[in-house]
């Protein structure tokens, strides 16, 4: 069973950058999907961007040309580079494998 621990949440001004990390433990195997996921306060949680083994991406309309995700195969670690950050990107940040195990979340808030 994988487990995945996110990091690199916190708070920035609007306008800034964060970058995620998403570390599994046990390997992610040959086909996954790897994804990031949040929840607004008050709000359902929605997908963000995925990544797939064979390399494709797909991001949410809200964050397309703000945010990269990307992988370290090596280090069994997914990113999400956020940049020009925005209020309405408050929530906690989830990662997720293939669609089923979820990591704990981090933080992220965006305020001036």
């Amino acid at each position: 069973q994988v487990q995945l621990v996110e990091s690199g949440g916190g708070l920035v001004q609007p306008g800034g950058s964060l970058r995620l990390s998403c570390a599994a433990s046990g390997s992610i195997g040959s086909a996954y999907v790897m994804g990031w996921h949040r929840q607004g306060p008050g709000k359902q949680r929605e997908l963000v961007a995925v990544i797939t083994s064979g390399g494709s991406t797909n991001y949410a309309d809200s964050v397309k040309g703000r945010f990269t995700i990307s992988i370290n195969n090596a280090k069994n670690t997914v990113y999400l580079q956020m940049n020009s950050l925005k209020p309405e990107d408050t929530a906690v940040y989830y990662c997720r494998h293939n669609g089923a195990t979820w990591g704990q979340g981090t933080q992220v808030t965006v305020s001036s």
